[in-house]
């Protein structure tokens, strides 16, 4: 499975670490890191928007966005249509992101979440399945025009 990953300067430390540490999970990920590369200052909507047009474009199954608070990547992932981008800051919410709601973004609030923790609800989340019945009738809600 293809996932993007992307982070500002103040994520890309989480981001090293989860794209190296969910190896060892059922599922195979091949990352799509859109960056950052380095520690250098940088703008989360600029990842937030190579992120998402991956998934728009079919190259990526989903994605994992993070930043400081986590709140930006959000607010700025979500402009796109399609996209839903859920903010988690453990792995219940990161998982009934998806089951629930439908998530293809998980962002993470680097923050306020150790390296650990951030792995652990990328799993989560990765590892969930849309449940579907009464939670598609809300994003059926969501998504009428």
């Amino acid at each position: 499975m293809h996932i993007v990953i992307g982070a500002d300067h103040r994520g890309f430390d989480h981001k090293e670490y989860i794209k190296h540490h969910t190896m060892n999970i059922d599922i195979a990920v091949t990352w799509i890191d859109v960056g950052a590369y380095d520690l250098s200052r940088s703008d989360y909507p600029l990842f937030a928007q190579k992120a998402c047009a991956q998934i728009i474009q079919g190259n990526a199954a989903g994605g994992v966005l993070i930043c400081g608070s986590g709140v930006g990547m959000a607010v700025a992932a979500n402009r796109f249509r399609g996209i839903y981008a859920a903010l988690a800051w453990n792995r219940v919410v990161a998982r009934q992101s998806k089951e629930h709601d439908n998530a293809n973004i998980v962002v993470i609030p680097s923050d306020y979440v150790s390296k650990e923790e951030a792995t652990q609800m990328v799993t989560a989340w990765l590892s969930a399945t849309f449940a579907g019945g009464r939670y598609q009738e809300r994003i059926a809600m969501i998504d009428s025009d």
